[in-house]
């Protein structure tokens, strides 16, 4: 198995980096569709975060990989399983399935054999792709010309973090909880706004200006090629920081609580921003909450917010400041707490912006 290039190595490309980590620390955000041009480490960076995240436990014999510690997500085979013995454990890595642009409906969500189940009287099913993606995570390149109708069975199972397959009466359900990320060229067309609007978080990436990183784009890059093991090494440290860091965040995520004032600040943002429909609130509300724990913290601040709202709006919205140039996070932490009255306070553990910027609020009210 070739050596994956490390995460924690990409120059840039903050704001695409934390798509996906607050999708790895919360599956049920929605996953991150990746829009840019050719050469902006895409790919790379899908590929480097499935390597980086942590082994997961799964029921030992499991063809989809169900959580030994969620029996209410088992598949049919453990549900059934369990009622004869019980389940052991094991440990494996999370998985990277590559879905190819020709892939069909069969091909994603599994097959049932109908002809074994008339005569045999035996249920028996065929996993598709979202099997193998189940607890990993699901990369699609290309997505804009990927068949529409296989996009939405995508999106649907994604939402849902379950596949169903029914045929003849006859019925089949497993886990499909997975981290979707979808690339695409802007160039080649674009996906129809109803598909768009399915992904939780959009990132428009660009190739970077700056000549120091630049510089270090190709340093890295070479050191690569030329000893992959030697770079992955190089980073050891960084990558198992990160990994640990987004395990504890897993852990902690469910204890992150949120105010009635979040909520209002959520919604005073979408409604002042003209966000058509109500999946950006929920999308801003998740996210917030996988940032806080993410940072360590159990209660969620308008930096929270904002910084999901970066990553939530820019897709949705097809009038107003998003539409002539993107608000940055402090720009929409501004107009939350304008929107909304006085600024919260900063809550321990918070980064050195949020502190710095309560500590400027704190002097302009005295």
């Amino acid at each position: 198995m070739p050596t994956i290039y490390p995460f924690t190595a990409i120059v840039g490309q903050e704001r695409m980096k934390r798509a996906l980590i607050l999708n790895a620390v919360d599956t049920r955000v929605g996953g991150v569709l990746i829009r840019g041009e050719r050469g902006t480490a895409k790919s790379t960076a899908a590929r480097a975060l499935a390597a980086l995240l942590p082994n997961v436990h799964v029921v030992q014999g499991c063809r989809f990989g169900c959580d030994p510690e969620n029996p209410n997500a088992w598949c049919t085979e453990c549900k059934e399983r369990a009622t004869r013995e019980t389940l052991p454990a094991a440990i494996r890595p999370i998985p990277f399935v590559n879905l190819p642009v020709s892939a069909t409906e069969d091909r994603v969500v599994g097959t049932l054999d109908i002809e074994q189940a008339i005569q045999k009287g035996e249920r028996h099913f065929e996993p598709g792709v979202l099997a193998n993606a189940n607890r990993g995570l699901l990369y699609i390149d290309e997505v804009n010309l990927l068949d529409d109708h296989v996009v939405d069975l995508l999106l649907d199972s994604a939402a849902m973090g379950m596949n169903i397959v029914e045929r003849e009466g006859i019925s089949f359900s497993h886990p499909a909880r997975f981290i979707l990320v979808g690339t695409m060229n802007p160039e080649e067309g674009d996906l129809r706004p109803q598909l768009l609007d399915r992904f939780a978080f959009s990132v428009d990436i660009t190739g970077i200006r700056d000549t120091r990183e630049r510089v270090q784009i190709m340093e890295r890059n070479i050191a690569y090629d030329t000893d992959p093991d030697a770079l992955r090494s190089e980073f050891a440290a960084q990558e198992l920081e990160l990994s640990e860091k987004i395990a504890r965040a897993r852990k902690l995520v469910e204890q992150v609580k949120y105010s009635k004032r979040d909520l209002l600040s959520i919604a005073a943002l979408t409604s002042s921003l003209n966000v058509d429909g109500h999946r950006a609130d929920l999308v801003i509300l998740k996210a917030a909450r996988a940032q806080a724990a993410f940072d360590g913290r159990i209660t969620i601040t308008d930096h929270d917010i904002a910084l999901a709202a970066e990553l939530a709006l820019p897709h949705r919205i097809r009038r107003g400041p998003f539409y002539q140039a993107e608000m940055t996070a402090q720009q929409l932490q501004e107009r939350i707490e304008n929107l909304v009255g006085q600024p919260q306070e900063s809550e321990p553990g918070e980064d050195s912006e949020q502190e710095e910027s309560s500590g400027q609020e704190k002097k302009s009210r005295s």
